[in-house]
């Protein structure tokens, strides 16, 4: 993560990029790195309680969001609000997503991985698929979205990606001092997690104690990293 100023998150719905990256996104803007959330999904359908209206949730959960990402300290968070468990890999989708990266132009993107076998949210799925296929070669290439030119937008070569919740990690970074703030800004998602809990905290500390001990460190976070231009 040398020489690296902007990462760019991208998350299929509120909550999970706190989950899958929480730990590594609060040390980064710690380090003064300049983090910016996209979250895809409005996650209105994120509920087994049948008296909550989807449009109802889909407003607190958007709420729950920007107090998680004041916690981490990220810089700014994009809505780009579809409908809960309808990404796909279309157009529109994939434009949305290469715009935020010629806008914001990271040198590192980081997202959930969509290869993980056999059962999966969809929009996990495509998330993640579309997010590689936006960072290349749709960013990269002047032609993909021309349009965007005649904004100012111009092409954008990522360094690399970081996709978390991968059947194959390869990269482990030290969660040990961020821990806390990953767990602060999870619990700031109650519509999906609930009150704090002392039990779960204890259940995450030990899953992440695992990961720790492929580097010698307390705790840990892991990705799959996918190098792209040096």
């Amino acid at each position: 993560m040398e020489e690296v100023n902007t990462i760019l998150v991208v998350t299929p719905h509120p909550d999970d990029a706190e989950s899958g990256a929480g730990a590594s996104i609060a040390r980064w803007t710690q380090e003064g790195k300049k983090v910016v959330l996209v979250v895809c999904t409005d996650g209105r359908n994120g509920t087994s309680d049948r008296s909550v209206r989807p449009e109802d949730l889909a407003a607190t959960r958007e709420k729950e969001q920007r107090e998680a990402a004041e916690v981490l300290g990220i810089s700014e968070v994009v809505f780009l609000r579809f409908p809960d468990q309808t990404l796909d890999d279309t157009s529109d989708f994939r434009e949305k997503l290469v715009r935020q990266i010629r806008t914001h132009r990271p040198e590192v993107v980081v997202t959930v991985d969509p290869n993980r076998k056999y059962i999966r949210h969809r929009d996990h799925h495509w998330c993640g698929r579309v997010t590689l296929d936006a960072v290349f070669p749709y960013a990269r290439d002047y032609l993909s979205y021309p349009e965007h030119a005649e904004e100012g937008l111009e092409p954008h070569k990522v360094r690399e990606v970081l996709l978390w919740g991968s059947d194959e990690p390869d990269l482990v970074l030290d969660a040990t001092d961020t821990f806390d703030i990953k767990m602060k800004a999870l619990n700031k998602h109650a519509s999906q997690v609930g009150d704090p809990n002392p039990d779960r905290e204890q259940r995450a500390r030990t899953r992440y104690g695992a990961v720790g001990k492929k580097i010698g460190t307390e705790l840990a976070e892991q990705f799959k990293l996918v190098e792209i231009f040096r």
